[in-house]
């Protein structure tokens, strides 16, 4: 007998934070996204699309390992490397990809370049089709870190957070709005990072724009955080009940035995088969049996489209049609039996 999941095996046993942070250059975010490696969740994998990450304090393999993603198809393949090839083997818990604005700008470019030289035309841009493609194709990327990780996650953009009209420039230029709709999609908390100067001195200011955790309202800030930080809050809210380190023991077993095959309990009713072995040891044909249906059965002439009700209700006028022929038979019998000795005794009286 085969194996299936089980369902209840796929309750959530462990907690896990998928942050992603918007800003202007020198707001931190990279510094941010290193801080993964101090938050006790395993040892960190970088994806370096900027290739800045060498600045970072430990970004060399001795605090974490930072990827430097020369060219933008690369990136793919790293994730699926450090997710399901041989990057298992370094013990990856978590993961920060620095950073999307850059991958997908890059991308982009490709596309309008791309556009261009198969028109000929230097001022073209591709079609509202081609960018949702390309949209489709880059938020694979997404998925595949937000979801199919199964870890926290941080995740750098350089789009602001103030909307479409108030997106910040880069090293690539205006990078299109519609990025911002699919890092909102995967991630659950979203925050806007500043610098403040109080009493001449910079405070990094992490505000929360969007969420889908009670533990991080909409409006929330933080000063100078760091990714345990937001792990520390979010255990201390009283609104988890999961741990971030350790999952819970499974208290449902993952397979299950495949359920044995229904045993057929019985015939409520007259199956078709039955039906037709009925009419024609009766003298009725199939094509009787079709006018019936079409005229009783809402102008259905296939049989085998019919419903065991319908069967059944054929069945019952069949049968009424049969057993009205019959007394119908019986009742000329009996008048022949009748009428003949009458005719009988009127020849014997004429001779």
């Amino acid at each position: 007998m085969g194996k299936r999941i089980n369902p209840l095996s796929r309750r959530p046993r462990q907690q896990r934070l998928v942050l992603a942070v918007r800003g202007a250059a020198g707001t931190g975010k990279s510094f941010f996204a290193s801080t993964l490696a101090d938050a006790g969740l395993g040892r960190l994998c970088y994806f370096d699309v900027e290739r800045k990450a060498r600045l970072l304090t430990g970004s060399d393999g001795t605090r974490f390992d930072a990827l430097e993603i020369q060219h933008p198809d690369e990136l793919p393949e790293f994730i699926d490397w450090a997710l399901d090839g041989e990057g298992r083997e370094q013990g990856y818990g978590c993961y920060a990809l620095d950073s999307w604005a850059m991958y997908f700008g890059r991308k982009h470019r490709e596309t309008v370049m791309a556009v261009r030289e198969r028109s000929g035309d230097p001022t073209a841009q591709p079609t509202a089709e081609e960018l949702s493609s390309d949209q489709v194709i880059f938020q694979e990327v997404l998925r595949r870190l937000c979801v199919d990780s199964g870890a926290c996650v941080v995740i750098t953009d350089q789009i602001g957070a103030k909307g479409k009209e108030d997106r910040e420039e880069n090293e690539m230029g205006r990078v299109l709005p519609m990025t911002s709709g699919g890092l909102e999609y995967f991630v659950d908390v979203l925050v806007e990072a500043s610098v403040r100067i109080e009493d001449l001195k910079p405070v990094r200011v992490f505000r929360v724009v969007k969420s889908n955790s009670s533990a991080f309202p909409i409006g929330m800030e933080l000063f100078n955080p760091s990714f345990a930080d937001f792990l520390a809050h979010l255990n201390n809210s009283g609104t988890n009940t999961l741990p971030v380190s350790t999952p819970l023991p499974t208290q449902e077993p993952e397979l299950l035995e495949e359920a044995p095959a229904l045993a057929f309990v019985g015939r409520t009713g007259p199956t078709l088969e039955d039906l037709l072995a009925k009419a024609e040891e009766n003298g009725f044909s199939q094509a009787d049996l079709v006018t019936a249906a079409r005229y009783y059965c809402n102008g259905k002439s296939d049989l085998q489209r019919l419903s065991p009700e319908e069967i059944a209700d054929l069945d019952r006028r069949l049968t009424s049609r049969i057993e009205k022929a019959a007394r119908a038979a019986a009742v000329t019998d009996s008048s022949l039996e009748t009428t003949e000795p009458a005719a009988g005794r009127s020849r014997k009286l004429r001779a």
